[in-house]
């Protein structure tokens, strides 16, 4: 008795304990510790860099300071036995052009000109893309196929389609009895720049249409059912909603788009070159005409300028991209 008791009463036999693993670290691959830094690897990351960064320094560096010496040289194509150092000369000529006024005039024309439309019907555009129905996949290659295509080229093909002669635009607007004789677009002074406008709004819909339709996929659809719930209307959720949630997306694709139309000669260049009587050169194809006349001094301290400009565009850019992420925090 004594014995079983001492069987059944005495203590449990005790398992043993298993150590649970020490969590690993995060910070480094596979949870492991975070790679130091060694000289070795510096010189293996710099190796991998230096193609890159010597091309980049020969190709794009290089020309650039060699070119913006130019602008303070007497540098003509047509004389190279003086290429003496004349300063300010160069900066001189450009503002006293009698062109000057015109170019400049016709640059603001052609950015301001071409931004409004196009943010207007891109943002339209984006709005209705947004919603789901039939072949909506069909309507967004449409729509984003024209910036697939070379700005020379559509300024080709407009060419062809403002002729005076057989051009479709003179066509359709006699069949809708708009106009009674063919309009020579290209070769009126007061028309061609409206016909250069018109087909650069054309290609730079698609850009807009392509950025705010991105942003709009992020507006959550919760936001639009609390403002159907509350009797908003459409003008309402536009402008309270649609357009707040998608400022910042906003500020950025127009400044930077200003950026390119201001540096965009192709499309004037493919249709009309520049003419009639200058009156459809901009900064950058009246930078490109002086070139091809051989005075480089001129044109590099045309260039300078257009960098000085691109330069302030590039600061506010910045500058409203930090103020609006501010705000939006």
């Amino acid at each position: 008795m004594p014995a079983t008791s001492a069987t059944t009463t005495g203590p449990k036999t005790s398992r043993p304990v298993r150590k649970q693993a020490a969590p690993r670290a995060r910070n480094g691959p596979r949870g492991g510790r975070k790679r130091e830094f060694t000289t070795r690897r510096g010189l293996l990351i710099a190796a991998f860099m230096a193609p890159a960064a010597i091309f980049v320094a020969v190709f794009t560096y290089y020309p650039m300071i060699a070119g913006s010496q130019m602008a303070f040289r007497h540098w003509d194509l047509n004389d190279l036995t003086d290429t003496s150092w004349v300063g300010l000369d160069n900066f001189h000529r450009v503002f006293s052009d009698p062109n000057w006024g015109t170019v400049l005039g016709n640059t603001g024309a052609w950015v301001i000109g071409s931004i409004v439309p196009q943010l207007v019907i891109g943002f339209a555009l984006a709005l209705w893309l947004r919603r789901r129905f039939r072949f909506r996949g069909v309507y967004q290659a449409l729509i984003f196929f024209p910036w697939a295509i070379s700005g020379f080229l559509i300024g080709i093909l407009f060419r062809w389609m403002f002729n005076s002669e057989f051009g479709v635009v003179n066509d359709l607007l006699q069949k809708a009895g708009l106009i009674d004789q063919p309009v020579a677009w290209l070769a009126d002074p007061h028309k061609a720049m409206i016909a250069v406008l018109i087909a650069n709004i054309w290609y730079g819909v698609t850009f807009f249409a392509i950025m705010i339709l991105a942003a709009l996929q992020s507006v959550p659809d919760e936001l639009y059912e609390a403002a159907a719930l509350d009797g908003a209307g459409k003008a309402r959720t536009l402008f309270q909603i649609t357009i707040p949630y998608i400022r910042v997306t906003l500020v950025l694709t127009v400044l930077l788009r200003v950026i390119w139309i201001f540096n965009f000669p192709d499309l004037i260049f493919g249709m009309t070159g520049g003419g009639p009587n200058n009156q459809t050169h901009i900064v950058t194809t009246w930078m490109i005409k002086i070139t091809q006349q051989g005075d480089y001094g001129k044109a590099s301290a045309l260039g300078l300028l257009v960098v000085a400009g691109l330069l302030l565009f590039t600061v506010f850019f910045l500058l409203a991209t930090r103020e609006k992420r501010e705000v939006r925090s």
